[in-house]
C-alpha cells in the first residue's frame, strides 16, 4: 500500500515565521530601553553573586537582607563615584572646549624650553621657526578637528540623564536578580537546553564564566587603579585629576596600566619644582601600576585569560556603540562569544599531521586519480 505525503502548505509556514519575527521584533522594540540596564545589572550580578551567597550566610540566611545589602554597596562603591566622575569631567571640560571650539586657543610659546640644559636654546630656537613656517596655520586648521573630537568624546559622557537612567534600571534590574537570582538561572538555563540540548547548557555556564573573569579580572581591577591613581594625583595636587582619573580607566580598560598617565604627572611635579609631592606620587605610583599583578589573579579564579585585542575592540566598540556604558558591557560581550567559539572549536582534537605530510599525501592522491 502506497501512502501519499501530504503537501506542505508554504503558505502557512511562511505566515507562521513572519507572525514569529514580527512579535520578537516588536518585543524588543518595547524592552529596548531597558536592554541595556538588564546587560549592566546581570554582568555584575554575576560577578558579585558568591558575595551575596556569603552575606546571607552572615545575615541568619534572609535573602531580603542580603540584597538590601548588596543593593546599597552597589549605589555607594558603584554608582555615586561614576556620577560624581562624569559630573566632574563635564565640568572641568567646560572651558576647554569653549576655548577650542571659539577660536580663543593659540600654539603656546613653550618659554620654559629655555631652562632645560645644554638643549633648551636649540629646542626653543626650532620650536619658534615652526611657528614662523606656518604653526598658526596649521593650528588654524586643525582646531575644528581637535574641537569636534574633543566635543564628541566629552558628549559621550555629557549624556548624564540617560547615563543615570540606566543607573537607576542597574540597582532595580540587580536587586532583582539578586532575589530571584536561582530561579532566572534555571530559566534562562533551560531555554538554552531547549534549543541546543547538552551544549546550550556548557553555553551559558560559558558565558557566566567568561562574564565574571571580564567583570572582576579586568573592570574591577581597572576601576581599583584608576581610582587609586586618580586619589594619588589629587592629593600631589596635579590640576584636572578628576580627567587623568578618566583616562587612566581606559588605559587600564586596555591593559595599558595607569603609568601611561601617571609618570607624565609626575615628571611635571619634578619639572615645576615641587620635588615633595613628586616623590610621593612616584612612590604611589609605584603600588598603585604593579598591583594589578596581585588583584587579577585573585579575582581570576577560572582562569579566563582573554586576549588584549579583545578587550581593546570592546572598549573602543563599545564607547563608540553605547556610550559610558560600553565600557563595562563591551568587553563582557565580546568575552562571552570568545568563549563559546573557543569552547565549540575545541570540542574536537587539534590537527595532529604535519603539514608537509598531509600534502605530500593529497600529492599522492591526486596522481591516483589521474592515472
Amino acid at each position: 500500500m502506497v501512502t501519499l505525503r501530504q503537501p506542505r502548505d508554504v503558505a502557512q509556514i511562511l505566515l507562521s515565521v513572519l507572525f514569529l519575527a514580527v512579535m520578537i521584533v516588536a518585543c524588543l522594540w518595547i524592552v529596548q530601553p531597558f536592554i541595556l540596564g538588564f546587560a549592566w545589572a546581570g554582568t555584575v550580578v554575576v560577578a558579585t553573586w558568591p558575595l551575596l551567597l556569603r552575606l546571607q550566610k552572615i545575615l541568619f540566611g534572609r535573602r531580603g537582607l542580603a540584597v538590601l545589602v548588596m543593593t546599597l554597596l552597589l549605589f555607594l562603591l558603584f554608582i555615586i563615584p561614576i556620577a560624581l566622575l562624569v559630573n566632574s569631567l563635564v565640568d572641568s571640560s567646560g572651558p576647554v572646549i569653549r576655548s577650542i571650539t571659539s577660536g580663543e586657543m593659540t600654539v603656546p610659546d613653550l618659554a620654559w624650553l629655555h631652562s632645560i640644559p645644554l638643549v633648551g636654546e636649540r629646542l626653543y630656537g626650532a620650536w619658534h621657526s615652526l611657528l614662523e613656517m606656518g604653526g598658526s596655520a596649521i593650528m588654524a586648521k586643525m582646531r575644528p578637528y581637535i574641537g569636534a573630537t574633543t566635543t564628541w568624546f566629552v558628549g559621550q559622557a555629557a549624556h548624564i540623564g540617560r547615563f543615570m537612567m540606566h543607573c537607576a534600571l542597574m540597582l532595580v534590574f540587580s536587586a532583582l536578580l539578586y532575589w530571584r537570582g536561582e530561579h532566572v538561572a534555571l530559566g534562562i538555563r533551560h531555554f538554552a537546553t531547549r534549543l541546543a540540548g547538552e551544549r546550550g547548557d556548557a553555553a551559558v555556564l560559558l558565558a557566566a564564566q567568561a562574564v565574571r573573569a571580564v567583570a572582576l579580572g579586568v573592570v574591577v581591577t581597572a576601576l581599583v587603579q584608576a581610582i587609586l591613581g586618580g586619589i594619588g594625583l589629587a592629593i600631589s595636587g596635579v590640576p584636572y585629576a578628576t580627567i587623568f582619573t578618566v583616562v587612566m580607566v581606559l588605559t587600564c580598560l586596555v591593559q595599558l596600566g595607569p603609568l601611561l598617565v601617571l609618570v607624565p604627572c609626575i615628571i611635571w611635579l619634578y619639572w615645576s619644582g615641587d620635588t615633595t609631592w613628586g616623590t610621593v606620587l612616584l612612590v604611589w605610583s609605584c603600588v598603585v601600576g604593579t598591583m594589578d599583578n596581585v588583584i587579577r589573579p585573585v579575582l581570576i579564579r577560572m582562569g579566563a585569560d582573554l586576549p588584549l585585542i579583545l578587550i581593546l575592540s570592546g572598549v573602543i566598540g563599545g564607547l563608540i556603540a553605547f556610550g559610558m556604558i560600553g565600557l563595562f558591557i563591551g568587553p563582557v560581550l565580546l568575552a562571552v562569544t570568545w568563549r563559546l567559539f573557543a569552547a565549540w572549536v575545541h570540542e574536537i582534537p587539534s590537527p595532529a599531521t604535519d603539514p608537509d605530510v598531509l600534502l605530500h599525501e593529497l600529492e599522492e592522491l591526486e596522481e591516483k586519480n589521474q592515472q
